[in-house]
């Protein structure tokens, strides 16, 4: 019944992030392309949901081993390809905060990053798929499948260890680096205003509009910090689960256990669309026009103030340097 919910919220929000994006003229930049290439991610992560439910109503592994293969196969691309997006967009937003004037990606340069992440991904699922290195096998209560990370040989512990590093421990730490790195920028260029503005006599340096507004650099550190927060709590716990698995007390794992962080990720592919996307102006618009029927009443005056970096970052901190 959860994984059914999942289902139904992730294709439906995922699904008008990729048609909205795509569709609308003002939405196709190069930072947007990111946030298709995730909600693409988060799409197909949920489309193998019916092999769970199929599984689950017969109560135990019913599709067979090609049904196992193909859950885990989509799994590990979509989850390991996730992770990876959400670097590149942390990445993008950071360089647009602390290089204004030269930080904007192309278009080219954006299609490349995401030509990379998927060369990046597609060995960590094509490899345990033909058990070249690793393999997949059912989970849990035997309705999922993932990577084997309980078999106790010296190759499958250099797998685990090794597929953790690169699909956990390096867009963790990319994620952490450039969104720590963006508050530490939102915090400096606040405190220089307020001196700015201490120096001038004035209440605020900021214009009417912006004082009507909440503050740009705010909305960026509040994203930021809830992106970090949704990728720890989505894919710490498989992290964690995995190496207790490899190297640690196996008798912990029961298959109760090993299904939560199953849902945790598959919670956050449901959300990732509203953070991403649903927080953004623009993308309220666009679908307030093709879709009257939901009520938005998103103002136009909004597609100036749009939580993207691309839109509100660079004139924040060019005042800096002024």
């Amino acid at each position: 019944i959860l994984y059914i919910g999942f289902f139904f919220l992730a294709c439906i929000g995922n699904g008008l992030v990729i048609w909205v994006f795509s569709s609308a003229k003002s939405l196709r930049t190069p930072s947007n392309m990111f946030i298709v290439n995730l909600a693409f991610c988060d799409f197909f992560m949920m489309v193998k949901t019916p092999i769970f439910v199929y599984n689950s109503f017969n109560r135990g592994y019913a599709t067979g081993h090609l049904g196992c293969q193909i859950f885990a196969f989509i799994g590990s691309l979509t989850g390991i390809g996730a992770g990876m997006t959400n670097a590149c967009i942390a990445y993008d937003r950071y360089t647009t905060i602390a290089n204004p004037l030269e930080g904007k990606l192309t278009r080219t340069k954006s299609l490349v990053m995401i030509i990379c992440i998927w060369m990046y991904t597609l060995p960590w699922a094509i490899l345990p798929l033909f058990e070249v290195w690793g393999r997949f096998v059912p989970e849990g209560f035997l309705t999922s499948c993932t990577f084997d990370y309980l078999m106790d040989t010296f190759d499958n512990h250099m797998f685990v260890a090794v597929i953790f590093t690169f699909s956990y421990v390096i867009p963790m730490s990319m994620i952490i680096y450039f969104y720590s790195q963006i508050v530490g920028h939102v915090v400096k260029h606040e405190k220089a205003l307020r001196e700015q503005a201490r120096k001038m006599n004035v209440e605020s340096l900021r214009s009417n509009q912006s004082q009507a507004n909440q503050s740009a650099e705010i909305r960026i550190a509040k994203a930021a910090i809830t992106i970090c927060f949704l990728f720890v709590a989505s894919w710490t716990p498989y992290a964690v689960l995995a190496m207790i698995g490899a190297f640690g007390e196996q008798s912990l794992l029961t298959p109760g256990v090993t299904m939560i962080p199953a849902c945790t990720c598959k919670f956050v592919a449901c959300l990732d669309p509203y953070v991403y996307a649903i927080s953004h102006p623009r993308y309220r618009a666009e679908l307030q026009k093709k879709m009257p029927w939901l009520a938005i009443k998103e103002s136009t005056a909004s597609d100036t103030q749009s939580t993207t970096t691309e839109a509100t970052a660079a004139p924040t901190v060019q005042s800096t340097t002024t």
